[in-house]
């Protein structure tokens, strides 16, 4: 299981900026690995402000290719290269990825020092990732987008003291964990002698776009974090659901519906200097509700049950 599983919050608006507010970008790291959640224009800019570096990035997922969700991977690509990077950076979006992105990297001048990997993921299907898997569900938007579940390989969990009485060495715990077995001085040690039953991987849902779905509700079922469309109060709901997005009354009910732990509004409209009508509006259907703000970092904790 990851050592940590946090994520940071770098924009959280949406449609364009506001001088408080970043576009749509998540920050989401499973163990060593760094992913981005989609990358709104000036997300560089907002990584500056982290402890995060736009160097460290391995994955960046985009939800779909309205312009508020992707146009900062250029000036971020660009940049990534003047500072000397080498390793292969992957993005993974719906069909049309790789068209736009290699249109998007084809503009200016400047020189790539290393090798970009687009893959167009399908709806509804599993990715494998080290240390975790990937999902994607087809969204209701008015462009191909889709929402991705990210699962953290579930572990079995260790009896301490079992392992102590039988002598297994603690520095090949975690080879015993992976292996199922091993052998130490001529004895054989099995994980399920010193088995505590199963430590249950850690889930973040992030829906990028969409209007209200009802099959969200399995999607994100017992999600740690849900971090879901709000673009609106519910009192223009009719209207926000006509351009493809979701109130956050509605995020609410699919929240609790779902089971999850807890849900990040994100993606707010321009409109909204803050955020307490529709945080208000959230917590009456799901208490466990939340904002979601510029460089607020979130640490999923291993649920103990």
């Amino acid at each position: 299981m990851a050592s940590n599983f946090t994520i940071l919050f770098a924009g959280t608006g949406g449609s364009w900026p506001t001088p408080g507010r970043g576009l749509p970008a998540v920050v989401l790291r499973i163990g060593s690995v760094t992913n981005l959640l989609d990358c709104g224009e000036g997300t560089q800019k907002q990584l500056m402000k982290s402890n995060v570096s736009f160097m460290s990035i391995d994955n960046i997922f985009i939800s779909h290719f309205h312009g508020d969700h992707f146009l900062g991977i250029l000036g971020m690509v660009q940049s990534m290269s003047f500072n000397g990077r080498t390793q292969d950076l992957n993005i993974y979006g719906p069909k049309g990825a790789i068209r736009i992105l290699s249109n998007a990297f084809g503009a200016g001048y400047y020189r790539l020092g290393f090798s970009i990997k687009v893959t167009e993921f399908l709806y509804d299907q599993e990715y494998e990732f080290p240390g975790f898997t990937v999902r994607t569900f087809r969204n209701d938007h008015p462009v191909p987008a889709m929402s991705f579940r990210f699962q953290e390989e579930s572990t079995v969990r260790i009896d301490g003291e079992k392992a102590r009485e039988l002598g297994v060495p603690v520095r090949r715990l975690e080879e015993l964990r992976r292996k199922g077995e091993i052998e130490h001085n001529g004895r054989t040690f099995l994980l399920s002698d010193i088995s505590a039953g199963i430590r249950r991987g850690r889930s973040v849902v992030y829906t990028g776009d969409t209007r209200p779905l009802e099959g969200m509700k399995q999607f994100a079922k017992d999600a740690d974090v849900l971090i879901h469309d709000t673009t609106t109060d519910s009192s223009i709901e009719e209207r926000t659901n006509e351009y493809g997005h979701t109130t956050s009354r509605q995020a609410a009910a699919i929240a609790k519906a779902a089971c999850v732990g807890k849900l990040f509004l994100f993606h707010y409209s321009p409109r909204y200097g803050d955020y307490a009508k529709l945080v208000a509006e959230a917590r009456d259907v799901f208490p466990e509700s939340e904002p979601s703000r510029e460089m607020l970092e979130y640490e999923i904790k291993v649920r103990r049950d």
